[in-house]
């Protein structure tokens, strides 16, 4: 067995006290949100989506976040896909922000619902060309023989969509997931993190500390 036991370090970037809390969770997501950015770490939209299936197996798998507000997180993806059918038969799903450089993570669950196909279309129009042509290479989580089959198919419709608009799959669509919790989490000094969890209640949001 390989041992990883001394692979550790402290954490002393700051705190998360009470008297800083919003009302509202939002409000801090979109600060984090706003510090993460400015930051320039990698990636700070990408958030790791949990499902589960039918048979109560979890999965997970990193999603880009495209768009947020009070109404919900969005994210767009292939509706053939598994998370697209873990998500009709539970919609009930869990994201994290795993902001590791600046100590923090951020966990949301709520419930996701498929968004409007006028606010797909107008998401798609925006992708690079070569962006909408792979969402229409790939049948997101099929089986494929190899590589190359990808690559073919994406060189013929790039050749197909050379001097025109590249169409909207039918099988391409996106989701806003409505959160219910939000759980902040700041890393802190001899493993006293930070922990404040968020929960809706007949519309309004209460905030309790939970222990690290």
């Amino acid at each position: 067995m390989r041992d990883l036991s001394e692979l550790r370090r402290d954490y002393k970037q700051g705190g998360l006290r009470r008297k800083d809390l919003p009302q509202s969770p939002w409000k801090l997501f979109e600060l984090w949100m706003d510090q993460a950015r400015q930051a320039e770490i990698c990636d700070p939209t990408a958030m790791v989506l949990a499902t589960v299936d039918a048979n109560g197996q979890p999965f997970q798998r990193v999603v880009l976040l495209k768009k947020f507000d009070e109404n919900g997180l969005v994210f767009f993806t292939n509706t053939g896909s598994r998370k697209s059918q873990h998500i009709k038969d539970n919609a009930k799903v869990n994201v994290i922000f795993p902001w590791n450089d600046l100590e923090r993570q951020i966990a949301i669950t709520g419930e996701a619902e498929a968004l409007p196909t006028s606010e797909v279309v107008s998401y798609f129009a925006t992708r690079p060309k070569d962006s909408q042509i792979g969402a229409w290479v790939s049948q997101q989580s099929s089986k494929i023989s190899a590589r190359g089959v990808l690559e073919g198919k994406f060189l013929e419709l790039k050749q197909k969509f050379a001097k025109g608009e590249v169409p909207l799959p039918s099988f391409w669509g996106g989701y806003r997931i409505k959160p219910d919790s939000f759980e902040f989490w700041q890393g802190g000094d001899r493993r006293l993190h930070d922990r404040f969890l968020y929960s809706l209640q007949d519309n309004d949001w209460s905030a309790e500390r939970l222990a690290p």
